[in-house]
């Protein structure tokens, strides 16, 4: 019989705060924003829209590149606000945002045909459950008891 004299050596594993959890989500919701973009170029017929003026149905313009750049923007400002806002803003803030973006990413399939239902589906897929992720963190947000206003505890509130 074998006696174990050195106990064994456990990974560290320290809570992560809920607003790295957020940023983190945010995070891997813009790479794969960014990269389904990207993979979508790849399309037969994208280039050469392109090419044209036209994406999707819109044509290209100022107002158009606008818009789709304050949408990749507002989930990178995100990563940053989760980290930064005050807790009660935080946590609002995410679920605003969040919830708005269920339905959007769920529009990059419209007018799309069941050919592509594999790539869309798993990228909608994905960013949606990233933003599910996201809403129950925000929701979920553990709350820190009020402290009595009492002079023995004056000194912790400050």
């Amino acid at each position: 019989m074998t006696v174990r004299t050195k106990p064994l050596n456990l990974l560290d594993d320290p809570p992560v705060s809920v607003r790295a959890k957020i940023a983190a989500a945010w995070t891997s919701f813009m790479f794969l924003y960014i990269y389904v973009d990207y993979f979508h170029l790849h399309k037969p017929g994208v280039i050469d829209g392109l090419r044209a003026g036209v994406v999707f149905e819109f044509d290209i313009s100022p107002t158009l590149l606008t818009v789709m750049l304050a949408s990749v923007a507002i989930p990178a400002l995100m990563v940053m606000l989760s980290m930064t806002l005050p807790a009660r803003v935080n946590r609002a803030t995410n679920l605003v945002v969040a919830s708005l973006y269920v339905p959007y990413s769920v529009f990059n399939a419209a007018g799309e045909t069941w050919d592509w239902a594999s790539f869309y589906g798993l990228s909608i897929g994905i960013e949606v459950l990233l933003l599910a992720f996201v809403l129950r963190s925000a929701w979920t947000w553990p709350r820190t008891p009020a402290v009595p206003a009492d002079p023995a505890t004056t000194d912790l509130r400050q």
